[in-house]
């Protein structure tokens, strides 16, 4: 104990093993298992439709942002100094801020993986795996409901532009703070607040263009309320976490996710209106279940194929 400057005996177990570090390693893990619920979502349903684009593009250079920020702090920096005079598990407490925000910035990207994996390319509002034409044909509607569609899908290319340019952004995040880091130390926490700004404005608008598609469709599609239903709280709790351990003066890492949380609860509240109290039920729960459901629709197509039905049957 003695072999360890003033400055990182704070970090140093089994002092440092208090309130604060089970609260921060519990929202670690809450982090991880906050976002599950989203990526199952997509996966099961095999569609991000109801996602905005532009919230997934938000997000993920917020994450981004949000990460680096935390990482060029000097406060950061200090404290992986200190686990060449601290014990392994005290070196991960002290880091435990560090590997929060990664997880969450982790995580995004996840979001943004499936999103683009499993864009729906047919335009139907009520099942990604029809086209808007099919429907409307099937329904008898004109081009004008066709058009009204396509409006509010937005296209697989844009799909693709908002992954390269979050694959972009954090290239030019990392190159920057790598020279800044590296020829201009003195100026980290000034590049540190630039990127904590950066990660706060675009949080702040985040959120927006959900709450909007989520308006329009009167739908969730593929945003998990169980996701939003733990992160709002927990944004909360983590930001307290993170303004305890880095002061006032970590503002730009912590600030950001109180935002967030506000935003969020707008976006889950207006969710579960739609999904179990609004006019509109939540339609697209299982259109991309496995083959025992392909029966079943085909069953269902042959009923209502009426007329056709004949035709249909000399043609297979």
């Amino acid at each position: 104990m003695g072999s360890i400057s003033p400055q990182c005996r704070d970090l140093e177990l089994p002092h440092y093993m208090n309130f604060n570090f089970i609260l921060s390693l519990l929202i670690l893990v809450g982090i991880l298992l906050s976002y599950l619920p989203q990526h199952i979502r997509i996966i099961r349903l095999r569609s991000s439709f109801g996602l905005s684009p532009y919230f997934v593009l938000l997000g993920t250079t917020s994450g981004t942002a949000a990460f680096a920020n935390i990482l060029v702090l000097p406060r950061s920096a200090h404290d992986a100094a200190c686990c060449r005079e601290i014990s392994g598990v005290s070196c991960f407490a002290g880091l435990l801020g560090i590997f929060q925000v990664g997880v969450q910035c982790l995580s995004f990207y996840v979001i943004l993986f499936l999103f683009l994996i499993y864009f729906p390319r047919a335009t139907s509002l009520v099942d990604p795996t029809t086209s808007a034409e099919s429907e409307n044909e099937r329904n008898g509607n004109g081009n004008a409901d066709i058009e009204d569609t396509d409006d509010k899908q937005p296209s697989y290319a844009t799909a693709v532009v908002v992954a390269l340019i979050c694959l972009v952004h954090a290239a030019i995040v990392l190159i920057i703070s790598l020279v800044v880091a590296l020829k201009y130390p003195d100026h980290l926490q000034a590049w540190a607040n630039i990127l904590g700004i950066m990660s706060a404005v675009l949080a702040s608008i985040q959120y927006f263009p959900q709450i909007w598609t989520t308006f329009r469709l009167q739908k969730v599609g593929s945003l998990s309320i169980p996701m939003m239903c733990i992160q709002t709280p927990g944004s909360l709790v983590w930001a307290a976490s993170l303004a305890q351990r880095l002061g006032a003066e970590g503002w730009s890492a912590w600030g950001v996710y109180v935002i967030t949380a506000l935003l969020q609860g707008t976006l889950l509240v207006m969710g579960v209106y739609f999904e179990y109290l609004g006019p509109k039920k939540d339609l697209i729960e299982h259109p991309f279940m496995a083959d025992e459901t392909q029966p079943a629709a085909e069953e269902v197509q042959d009923q209502q194929a009426t007329e056709h039905t004949p035709l249909l049957s000399e043609q297979r």
